[in-house]
């Protein structure tokens, strides 16, 4: 989307939240961490995230089993909830970083009981914090949403496209067109967020 080359790279953390740690500072301070591992590896601009799933301060992460992600659906459905997305970037030529948080309020639909055995049937809910992705094209379990579709799917473009100008790096001004066309999702915030240059 971006037009850019890059390369993935993991990075091993210890993701266990601190004792009193509020979920923005939580987030903030995973995606720093991943973003320091990896700049302690490799040279360049390195992008990290990490999103977590919040309800009433509990954070959803990914189900255990099958039955925890019935719990976890059971529990988000009907009503609203939060996802937070942490972004952090690191040049390691000069030292220069940035990092930013998004929250967005994911108001989910009043699906039924046999929706969610359907869906994960499919196991996609496994490996997914909240046990369920906003994207899923068969279960679509949110309704109604104001906020940064993207950040909910892990990343948020406008928040990077926000950092990566920082940088002084030349983004195209079309990126919140490109991915409201993938996504197709009419995005109410990016004009808000791209404000904050």
């Amino acid at each position: 989307m971006f037009d850019l080359p890059f390369e993935v790279k993991p990075a091993d953390i210890d993701e266990v939240q601190l004792p009193g740690e509020p979920p923005r500072e939580y987030v903030e301070r995973l995606a720093r961490c991943k973003a320091d591992v990896v700049a302690a590896q490799y040279e360049g601009l390195i992008i990290a995230a990490d999103t977590i799933v919040v309800d009433q301060d509990q954070l959803l992460g990914k189900p255990g089993d099958e039955g925890e992600a019935q719990a976890m659906l059971e529990q988000l459905r009907g009503r609203s909830h939060q996802v937070y997305t942490g972004i952090a970037l690191i040049q390691t030529a000069t030292g220069q970083t940035y990092d930013d948080v998004c929250r967005t309020d994911v108001p989910m639909r009043d699906y039924t009981d046999q929706e969610i055995s359907d869906y994960i049937a499919t196991m996609d809910p496994m490996d997914k914090a909240g046990a369920y992705a906003i994207q899923h094209p068969g279960f679509h379990p949110v309704e109604a949403l104001s906020g940064c579709y993207a950040s909910v799917m892990g990343l948020p473009l406008c928040h990077l496209v926000v950092g990566l100008r920082k940088f002084n790096m030349d983004i195209p001004d079309d990126i919140p067109l490109r991915c409201q066309d993938t996504l197709d999702y009419a995005c109410p915030v990016f004009e808000m967020i791209l404000a904050r240059r």
